[in-house]
């Protein structure tokens, strides 16, 4: 497709009617991503100039909605694609080297004829795409150089996933310019995974870049290697309900050690009972010993263990609740996940002068006054909350975290039914 095709295809009635399915029922959203596509078409078209063959691919962000710090160790969590994605403006090229230019980073240039880990790109969006390339070559399909400009309004460090979005979308673009777009939406996710646990070195699990190459709200139980997936239908929205997530500003760039500490601890636990996992455990056979694992794998590992195994149920409870619209018992449920990662699982805050996402939710229930759920969002540590915010309430809501974190720092969510796609 040139240039010229693409901006005149979005002009066109269907393409309104995707943009209102990616980013929501605003009658403003076809006007507003209009304008975002096309500049990003010119952006293209400006770096690279070339001549046929371009595509636009995007990949959305996720939401967490119960089930938090559960995946990396075989648990089921309940997620959603949202509303905010990544997008690529990509074409292919005859060499092996990639080129790509994101929104607020300096060009990148790395050649894929090195597909090895390269330890000097550690923690960079080099080692992300290197390690996309290698694992999907290691399993068969083709990889290749391409052109890419990036933009995203997936907020970077806000527990929305920014990281997996991004792997998701190189994933996603390389298979439909080298393989027609043949692989699952799994096999991405799965392939994003190896990434950025081996070339990027965050010990991630699977749901983020499932959430994302998913799409839909979906319980995904990772018990199997190949993880279930459950699609599960509920408008929130319709239900007089909004998904706030409050950036409250935290970095995640310094914290893969906080995350990290949390996947092994819950591992050493299961190594009690000879298990790599906790998982394979019984829940009733790690109560049955507790003076034992507490002995030998420390009060806090303990302490994560027991959300764990709460967390996984409440997963099971949550979609059970939504397949009989049982709201309040689900936003009861949401309540105890939040409570479960503050006291159990602990990953609110690494240093104690340092609270935000503490005082967000404590904020959050004082303002809801006992109405809609508020819990931590992603990995913790930083970041953001999420709120079910009852309409009425969205206002008061919005403008108490503005007094505190700062204007823009709230975020209305719509779940996004399309996970990665080529849109054109």
């Amino acid at each position: 497709m040139t240039y010229s095709e693409m901006i005149a295809l979005l002009d066109k009635p269907d393409t309104a009617k995707l943009m209102a399915a990616l980013y929501g029922r605003s009658q403003t959203v076809p006007e507003q991503q209009r304008a975002r596509w096309a500049r990003l078409i010119r952006r293209h078209e400006e770096a690279f100039g070339a001549a046929g063959g371009v595509r636009m691919v995007s990949a959305p962000g996720r939401t967490e909605i119960v089930g938090n710090h559960t995946d990396h160790n075989n648990g089921k969590v309940l997620a959603a694609a949202i509303s905010m994605d990544m997008l690529a403006c990509v074409s292919p090229r005859a060499d092996r080297q990639v080129r790509m230019h994101s929104d607020g980073y300096e060009p990148l240039t790395i050649d894929l004829s090195l597909t090895d880990m390269v330890p000097e790109e550690k923690g960079t969006s080099a080692a992300l795409i290197r390690g996309v390339a290698a694992r999907m070559e290691a399993l068969g399909y083709r990889a290749g150089g391409f052109d890419a400009v990036v933009t995203s309004d997936v907020l970077s460090g806000s527990g929305l996933s920014s990281s997996a979005a991004f792997e998701v979308l190189i994933c996603a673009a390389m298979d439909l310019m080298y393989n027609g777009f043949t692989l699952s939406a799994m096999e991405r996710a799965q392939i994003s995974q190896f990434s950025e646990n081996e070339y990027f070195g965050k010990p991630s699990g699977l749901m983020d870049q499932a959430a994302s190459s998913t799409g839909g709200l979906v319980g995904i139980d990772f018990k199997d290697e190949a993880p279930v997936v459950m699609p599960l239908q509920y408008a929130f929205q319709d239900k007089g309900y909004a998904l706030v997530v409050v950036n409250t500003g935290g970095c995640h760039d310094d914290l893969i050690d906080e995350y990290a500490a949390i996947r092994h601890e819950m591992q050493a636990v299961a190594a009690c009972f000879g298990q790599k996992v906790l998982r394979g455990v019984r829940e009733q056979d790690f109560y049955d010993n507790l003076r034992q694992v507490r002995r030998r794998a420390g009060d806090r590992a303990v302490l994560r263990a027991m959300h764990y195994f709460d967390e996984n149920n409440r997963v099971t409870d949550a979609v059970a609740a939504l397949k009989r619209d049982d709201l309040a018992a689900f936003l009861g449920i949401v309540r105890a996940s939040g409570r479960s990662s503050w006291q159990l699982l602990q990953n609110l805050y690494a240093a104690h002068e340092h609270q935000p996402l503490a005082l967000a939710l404590a904020m959050a229930e004082k303002l809801l006054g006992g109405e809609g759920a508020c819990r931590v969002h992603g990995g913790g540590f930083a970041g953001t909350t999420l709120n079910f915010v009852p309409k009425a309430a969205q206002a008061k809501l919005v403008a108490g975290m503005e007094a505190i974190f700062g204007e823009g720092c709230c975020h209305a969510l719509d779940v996004r039914a399309e996970g990665a796609a080529v849109v054109l």
